[in-house]
């Protein structure tokens, strides 16, 4: 530019014929070189903007597979759910064979006693004699007879009382096995849920750190998109200094350089997931340090870490640079949104329809203002920062 000014300083003194020609030839290499450059760059952005699209679209799908993993693991916990519940009843099932076992066990020593005292009379009535003695002592052979069929008897009834209790005993032990098989087996069950459930959380850890890695990926290469389109910028504005009059780009407010903007961006990214969103925030030290921002203080905040000092309200920011269109927008300029009231909300644009700020319910993140809610809000007011 400096070389361009001194040249038509030149024409303007001289009015060399000579001169006006090596002007006019400088003119067409430099035109030359912007445009070659231009173009270079230009091919940039293109790349990166498809390389932007491959990473929104890489997230795209690994926020679906989150999803399935998340929905693996609610399928999964509800079967646990369900198998701890059949664990449970299987336990009641048992603790009511127990009971049963007991009860049993009570019978069988109430038969004890009924045997013990029927045994006793019968000694009584028999003589106070044993079996053998009631056997052996009968008077005549239909005593000897009716001391058998009482023995027998008796015996007989014995034996069906213990043979009842065995039974019992046995049944109630089958079904405590049979029991005692199942909870096993959904014990078992449970725990193959559980290790099925811990490869799912990892599964889900790996796939937040693909996106995580992602997510870093698309950051820098929105940097590097406004670098691309700042670098655009200032040679187009290069471009239309042939119609300006040289003597008046003196007098012009300066553009903010492409290393500014990308260092301005650069800065700003370090509070992405890393902050919280207060009204009011971010203007004392502590605000800063603990990343509490409201959308216009963060902004001030990101212009001041490249010395560039500008308001801390939207009411000054949408009145601060000159006004753009949408058409033009640059990284580095400023967008307005219209959320509780005009111009309620303020980020910085860059690039790809993509803008930086502090929002309400994310903090300081990344937004897309080209679908949904930021879309709608978006009121068309673009202002460029300009160094005075």
């Amino acid at each position: 530019m400096k070389k361009k000014i001194m040249a038509f300083c030149t024409i303007i003194t001289f009015g060399s014929p000579t001169v006006l020609l090596q002007v006019e030839a400088e003119e067409n290499n430099n035109q030359q070189v912007i445009d070659e450059q231009r173009s270079r760059i230009q091919l940039e952005i293109l790349k990166g903007s498809v390389e932007l699209n491959q990473v929104k679209d890489e997230i795209e799908q690994i926020n679906e597979q989150i999803s399935r993993v998340e929905q693996a693991i609610n399928d999964n916990n509800n079967i646990i759910l369900e198998t701890e519940k059949k664990i449970s009843a299987s336990q009641l099932e048992i603790q009511k064979l127990e009971t049963e076992i007991a009860s049993l066990n009570e019978k069988v020593r109430k038969r004890n006693e009924i045997l013990k005292k029927r045994a006793l009379t019968f000694q009584e009535k028999g003589g106070k004699v044993n079996y053998l003695d009631v056997l052996l002592g009968s008077s005549n052979f239909k005593d000897f007879v009716d001391r058998v069929g009482a023995v027998a008897s008796f015996v007989e009834a014995d034996q069906n009382l213990i043979k009842q209790h065995e039974d019992d005993k046995q049944d109630v032990k089958k079904k405590q096995e049979q029991l005692q098989n199942k909870l096993s087996e959904l014990q078992n069950m449970k725990v193959e849920l559980e290790g099925m459930q811990t490869q799912i959380l990892e599964q889900k850890q790996q796939n937040e750190w693909l996106r995580a890695e992602a997510k870093k990926k698309e950051q820098v290469t929105l940097v590097e998109q406004a670098g691309l389109m700042q670098q655009d910028s200032a040679l187009s504005t290069m471009d239309d200094l042939n119609d300006i009059d040289p003597n008046q780009i003196l007098n012009e407010s300066i553009l903010i350089s492409n290393e500014t903007v990308q260092k301005l961006i650069t800065e700003g990214l370090k509070y992405v997931g890393n902050s919280v969103y207060v009204f009011g925030g971010g203007r004392n030290e502590y605000d800063i340090a603990n990343g509490r921002f409201d959308c216009s203080a963060f902004v001030s905040w990101a212009f001041a870490q490249v010395d560039i000092k500008i308001g801390t309200s939207t009411e000054v920011l949408k009145n601060t640079g000159i006004p753009v269109s949408v058409d033009e927008m640059q990284p580095g300029d400023l967008v307005f949104f219209d959320t509780y009231k005009k111009d309620g909300h303020v980020g910085i644009y860059l690039g790809a329809g993509k803008y930086l700020g502090s929002q309400s319910s994310t903090g300081v993140a990344i937004a897309d203002m080209t679908n949904g809610y930021w879309l709608e809000k978006f009121n068309g007011r673009v202002n460029r920062i300009i160094v005075q």
